[in-house]
Formats: C-alpha cells, structure tokens, sequence
C-alpha cells in the first residue's frame, strides 16, 4: 500500500526499530525505513515509487509530535531516488540497488559524528570552559574527543521538562570530565565564565538558522550579548529545507502551545505531578539532589502545563557564529548554499 501500512509491510514498526540503535538518529531511522518501503513496494514505474514515497513519508510525520529532524531524512532519500540514475535491467533490480544505497549511506553517516568531533576539536582550547544544552549525540563524541588531549570543563543546561541536562552530567562525570548542572534560568548567570557555547541540533534550515531543543534560541541571545561565540553541530542529513522566519513557523506550533487556559481547568489540575510528553524519558520531579534542603520540595508544572510549552525553538543566524558539519565548518550564510548544491544533484 502507498501508506507503507501494508499486512506484509508496516512503515512505522520499522521505523521504531532502526530507533533502538543508540547510534541511530530519526533523520538515519527514516531514511532505513524508507529504503525498506522501496523493496517492499509494488511500485511498477519511478512515478509511482516516488508517490509511494511520499506517502510514507507523511505516515511518520504523523506519528510523532516532533517531526523535523525526521523529515529532514525523508527530503534527503526521497531526493537521492529521484536523481538516481536508472541503469538496472529491471525495476525490481534498482528497488534493490536503491535499498542497498539507503543502508550504505546510513552506516557511512554514523561516522559523520567523527568527522565533526575532529573538526571541534580545533577550536576548543586547553583550559576551555564549555556551556552546553540538554543532550546531543554529537556534542557528547566533540566533547569526549576533547577530553582525550586537552582539558575541558562543562556546564550543561538540565534541559526541562525532559531533564535531558542530566543525561549529559552522567555520562560527561563518568569520563572524568568535570561537569555542573545549570538551571534552564541561570544561563546567563554562567555566561561570563564560559568560553563558547556547545549545542547540538534537530536540523539546519536554509536561512542558516537552528532548530534545536527549546531554551537553545535564548542561550544564544545571551551569548551573543555577552559576545561569546555559539557553534552549533550538525550531521548534513540534518540540513532540511525549511525557511521559518519565527517561532511560530516551526512545524512543531499548534495553537495549544502556549495557549491559556480556562482558569477552573487550571485549579484543578494544579495538583497534577510533572510528567515529560516524551514516553521514553520521565520528567524530573525530584531535584533534591541539586537542590539545597531548604529548597528541595519545590513546586514542579503538571503535565498539563508541561504539553502547552514548546520542545524546540528556533535560533536565528545572525545568533551563531559557525556550524560544524561533516561538510566543514560553515558560516550560516553558506548553509543555504550547500542546501541548494545538495538537492540539485
């Protein structure tokens, strides 16, 4: 079927998972998910492969609230079948062949991380002081790949209401690099003692603006108040054609987000516990760790306050100062033209 939601086929399943693999980001899962849809297809010609494609596509953009980095991954492989060229003897053969691609640019792209920890790697001194936000894949291998030859402290955003900052804390401690947690609200508290700023990214869209977790946009705003520098990471399956000029152009908006809500609804939810609209990943509730005793049993959001606030913003350029990719390190200005180059052929 053209859902990809077929009896011998299920699009999503598949998609769940290639997510099981660590290594494994949305953009690669989709892309590997697709490359399955191919061989599974009963597509007769190029056309309707390419609809069935599309198709599928819109079946995982609806099956989750963040759909971005995702999507970035289905624009790439969609594109790189239409551009492919089609010297098989059959069509069953170039499905195969185009399957065998899919999976051999996903396995080659886990390495795209490498590339850009080495990149990194160039700019962080010894002694650097680093502030990072919430959890990134490719951040953790920069800063670990720092960690082997030169000297690094970091602080890192706890990330709320997903509390990802503390992921990033544990494993960061369990290298033996030194680390402290830093309220979501004290950014610009520990901006003075920092070197640079260190995120990582959901997708780099074509003004050479950041879509990455929420709070990343302010960091930025006060690092460049502060006239620190603000890089950002990203693996090139991540450069998504996409052109928001605010907030509210993100894919992710929906008039719940932020909205207000009917004052008798509040107060009597209010007694409702912090709960993360992640399944995967609980909120923090019990801060008492970070927390002094005086102030440990403070008050958490409930979940229905947590599902009225955004889980990515938007960053705009002219707030970074580089963008490292396994392309090179680019100024946000050079992004729109790779996108360009890239889906051109």
């Amino acid at each position: 079927m053209a859902s990809g939601e077929s009896s011998k086929f299920n699009l999503h399943a598949t998609y769940l998972k290639n997510l099981q693999n660590h290594e494994i980001s949305p953009p690669l899962a989709a892309i590997l998910s697709l490359s399955e849809l191919v061989v599974n297809s009963g597509a007769g010609t190029m056309f309707e492969l390419v609809k069935e494609l599309h198709e599928g596509a819109e079946v995982l953009k609806k099956s989750t609230t963040n759909p971005i980095s995702l999507n970035a991954g289905c624009e790439l492989f969609i594109a790189f079948v239409t551009l492919f060229p089609h010297e098989s003897d059959s069509f069953a053969e170039l499905k195969s062949e185009l399957m065998r691609q899919g999976q051999k640019y996903a396995r080659e792209a886990i390495s795209y991380r490498d590339k850009i920890a080495e990149l990194t790697l160039g700019f962080i001194k010894d002694d650097s002081v680093i502030l990072t936000h919430s959890y990134s894949r490719v951040v953790m291998k920069a800063l670990l790949h720092a960690h082997k030859t030169k000297r690094i402290s970091v602080y890192v955003t706890e990330a709320r209401p997903r509390g990802l900052g503390i992921k990033t804390y544990e494993e960061l401690t369990a290298a033996g690099i030194p680390c402290t947690v830093v309220l979501d609200s004290a950014v610009a508290y520990v901006m003075d003692k920092v070197d640079f700023v260190l995120v990582g990214s959901e997708a780099v869209v074509e003004s050479g603006g950041l879509i990455n977790a929420v709070g990343s946009s302010q960091i930025a705003i006060i690092a460049k108040a502060s006239n620190k520098p603000f890089y950002a990471l990203a693996e090139s399956y991540k450069f998504h054609r996409l052109f928001p000029l605010s907030q509210y152009d993100l894919p992710t908006h929906n008039p719940n987000i932020l909205s207000f809500r009917s004052p008798q609804i509040t107060a009597a939810q209010g007694s409702a516990s912090g709960v993360s609209p992640d399944n995967q990943t609980p909120a923090i509730n019990d801060i008492s760790t970070f927390m002094t005793p005086a102030i440990s049993s403070s008050r958490t959001m409930s979940a229905d306050q947590i599902v009225c606030n955004p889980d990515v913003d938007y960053t705009r350029p002219n707030l970074i100062s580089l963008v490292f990719s396994d392309v090179g390190t680019l100024t946000p200005e050079a992004i729109s033209q790779y996108l360009v180059a890239m889906f051109a052929g």
